[in-house]
């Protein structure tokens, strides 16, 4: 049998990675078995098996996909000059929950709710996701940096503090887009610009 090319070990991995994808996405990681994601490729089990050795690699691979999400959102509104506003950041965090996996037969925000409870019985994830949402707080810190340097918020902000808002702000929207009612920008601007001034005329203890 002729060696296949990279391009096409490449494009039969992906297949495979997005079929399962489409499988975990309706039925969970638990509730699909190995032989349902075989059948999504219309491959054979030994060619699926080539690529893949079991379900827990192609949920790893799920999970790792899922975080990247997040990760080169705010990298593109880091590259971004000038530096995207508050609102506009919010914006689109917003949007990310909200239209991510439209006209797909997969939705990787599904997938990344069912990755953070795959990382409280998987040790090794549990790593990788701490330390990838620590690097994002990085990112964020850096971008919230930026708006003190430009004025956009008080000189006594703490970058950090700030990072660790706007990181928490993306797990309750995807929880809330699809448990709840998707949140959008206006919703999440006028909540948080309430409690910044109920926080901040609030007595000192």
């Amino acid at each position: 049998m002729p060696r296949l090319s990279e391009e096409t070990t490449e494009k039969r991995r992906r297949h495979i990675l997005t079929s399962a994808w489409g499988c975990f996405s309706r039925d969970g990681f638990h509730a699909t078995s190995m032989d349902d994601i075989i059948a999504a490729t219309g491959m054979s089990s030994s060619a699926v098996y080539r690529y893949f050795r079991s379900k827990d690699d192609l949920i790893d691979a799920a999970a790792e996909e899922s975080l990247m999400l997040v990760r080169d959102m705010f990298g593109r509104l880091l590259e971004r000059r000038p530096t995207p506003s508050p609102a506009e950041v919010l914006e689109a965090m917003a949007g990310e929950a909200r239209d991510r996996g439209e006209g797909r037969p997969y939705d990787l925000t599904r997938i990344a709710i069912q990755a953070w409870g795959e990382a409280l019985r998987n040790p090794e994830l549990e790593e990788r996701t701490r330390t990838f949402y620590l690097a994002v707080r990085g990112s964020l810190a850096e971008l919230a940096g930026r708006w003190r340097e430009e004025g956009r918020l008080p000189s006594t902000a703490d970058p950090e503090q700030v990072a660790t808002v706007l990181m928490t702000l993306m797990p309750g929207l995807l929880v809330g887009r699809h448990l709840v009612a998707p949140v959008n920008a206006e919703q999440l601007v006028g909540g948080l610009s309430a409690l910044a001034s109920a926080v901040g005329d609030a007595p000192s203890s």
